[in-house]
């Protein structure tokens, strides 16, 4: 099937924080800004992609029925392409068949890489503070693939375009720490002294190939790389 790309609406009503790429009866996709969580936590409840876009939905209408329904996530300093369903039979369909969809990130790691291009692998598992580390046992940790090609590099960091053939938590997080090049500006699997200037995580959601909850067709969203992750690897 030919792969097509779908241009943006109209920018009339974004909502703060998020670039909306693509609407339709079905799906929302945008393109979230690094700082603003997917959903909401205990501590946070309106500042977040889930309650902006159900407000951009309803229109001001607080009565509405229009609401959105979660798909995925993307952490908190996780930047670009985010998917919201717009009804249950969509949302349904798409986490049925999202391990079948392509991703692909860019991220921006500590150090020159070896190989240029590679796979990573391991098992995932989660400890009692909620964070993920490589294990070798099947038995207790989830299968998570990173494939990676390096797109530029200098002395300090390497831009890296990933694509995601496994979606565990914190996986392009963890795999490049483990690797001894963690991402920049990552406060958990990171390190603090190397990281004092930078200003945000740098990992962005940077394509999504899907296919429509209704027609089937193949969709592809796109959001470039950020500015701020050129700047750093061009050494500005």
């Amino acid at each position: 099937m030919n792969q097509k790309k779908f241009k943006q609406p109209p920018k009339r009503f974004q909502p703060k924080g998020l670039n909306v790429l693509y609407e339709d009866h079905y799906i929302l996709v945008v393109d979230k800004r690094s700082g603003l969580l997917s959903v909401s936590t205990g501590k946070e409840k309106e500042n977040t992609a889930y309650f902006l876009l159900n407000d951009y939905v309803k229109k001001g209408n607080h009565k509405s029925r229009n609401r959105v329904y979660i798909v995925h996530r993307l952490d908190r300093d996780t930047s670009g392409v985010l998917i919201f369903a717009k009804t249950e039979q969509a949302k349904m369909y798409l986490q049925s068949e999202w391990e079948h969809f392509e991703k692909k990130y860019y991220a921006l790691v500590h150090g020159v890489l070896k190989e240029k291009e590679d796979l990573i692998s391991s098992y995932l598992a989660e400890n009692s503070i909620h964070r993920m580390y490589s294990v070798n046992d099947p038995q207790k940790g989830k299968l998570a693939k990173t494939r990676y090609q390096v797109i530029r590099e200098s002395s300090k960091f390497s831009l890296v375009l990933i694509n995601l053939l496994t979606g565990r938590k914190n996986q392009i997080r963890v795999h490049f720490a483990e690797k001894g090049h963690p991402v920049a500006g990552d406060k958990t699997y990171g390190d603090k002294a190397s990281d004092k200037d930078i200003k945000r995580l740098t990992l962005h959601s940077a394509f999504m190939k899907i296919n429509h909850p209704f027609t089937k067709e193949e969709m592809i969203f796109e959001s470039s790389a950020p500015a701020y992750f050129k700047a750093l690897v061009n050494g500005k």
